[in-house]
């Protein structure tokens, strides 16, 4: 593909829908972060992203003719814009997350509410089990109706602490559920997060900063890469009209060489080229005049020798 003519219109394109997708979602983040005033903080971040690409595609055609005051301050201001782009794309995936998390983690978290809910219940009811046992034995052997009395003091208590145990195991149960349904959405960072052995936010943090570091970066070097194509370009077009013979390729140079006439009139072309030659490098001569003699051959001369003008030397 760097061998096409057409290259420079494919890093464009990549410059153009790299850049135009990190200025959206920076613009996006950005407005979300002063939601106060949405409208006013697009038009200003919007504003900025295009003055940041038009300051690097100008720094790079007009680094040597601008002064250094110009240099360092847009140079200064355009790694300032890359920031401030990167941490608007920041907002933006942080936001899509928390969007994405905040039902699972609504749910987890209400989830440990009810684990803990259980835990008590179960303590709750060891604990009056335990207390109706001490007091059972405290008593003598004989107080058959005072120990049913504590049993019917006690059982209803431990009864209520089990229906509330059931309850909440129910419920539980349905939020496990629905856990695993919801975590369908982060399950790619959970099983990050169990693989590293951390916690799913630090993951997530992690994987957004490496996206911003390439993100911005990246657009603004496909924007200057993109001028220097058509510098070149343009350098291109120069040198091919003041040589017009260097304009053909390779592949046109060997189609002309194994395009010419062949045949008989390749054969033509031939015969006048050799008149041509025979005709410049022979006095004038040509090679088509010959002295015939009239008289025979001589017998005793079996061995003719040839004459300067194309005849034969018979005695």
């Amino acid at each position: 593909m760097e061998n096409s003519k057409y290259f420079y219109i494919w890093i464009g394109l990549s410059a153009l829908f790299i850049a135009g997708s990190a200025a959206a979602f920076s613009v996006y983040g950005l407005a979300k972060l002063f939601s106060g005033a949405f409208i006013s903080v697009v038009i200003m971040a919007s504003a900025l992203e295009l003055g940041k690409l038009v300051t690097a595609s100008f720094l790079y055609r007009y680094w040597n003719m601008i002064n250094w005051f110009q240099k360092v301050y847009m140079t200064i201001a355009t790694i300032v814009l890359i920031f401030i782009t990167s941490a608007g794309i920041f907002g933006y995936l942080s936001n899509a997350y928390q969007g994405a998390t905040l039902e699972f983690e609504k749910q987890s978290t209400e989830l440990l509410t009810i684990e803990e809910r259980i835990e008590q219940l179960e303590e709750d009811k060891v604990f009056l089990k335990e207390e109706l046992s001490i007091a059972v034995s405290e008593l003598p052997e004989n107080y058959i109706t005072a120990k049913r009395k504590l049993r019917e003091d006690y059982n209803p208590q431990i009864l209520q602490i089990n229906n509330e145990l059931l309850d909440y195991k129910k419920t539980r149960a349905d939020l496990e559920i629905q856990l695993v349904s919801t975590g369908v959405d982060v399950g790619p960072a959970i099983y990050l997060a169990r693989t590293f052995g951390t916690d799913i936010d630090t993951v997530v943090k992690f994987f957004i900063f490496i996206l911003i570091f390439v993100f911005d970066p990246l657009a603004v070097m496909l924007v200057i890469a993109y001028n220097q194509a058509l510098i070149d370009r343009g350098k291109e077009k120069k040198l091919s009209q003041a040589h017009p013979e260097k304009e053909k390729t390779q592949t046109e140079h060997w189609r002309d060489i194994y395009s010419e006439p062949v045949g008989f009139q390749g054969l033509i072309e031939d015969d006048e080229r050799m008149d041509i030659i025979g005709q410049n490098g022979n006095d004038g001569l040509h090679y088509d005049e010959v002295d015939i003699p009239n008289e025979p051959l001589d017998e005793n001369n079996p061995n003719p020798q040839p004459t300067a003008r194309g005849g034969i030397r018979t005695k």
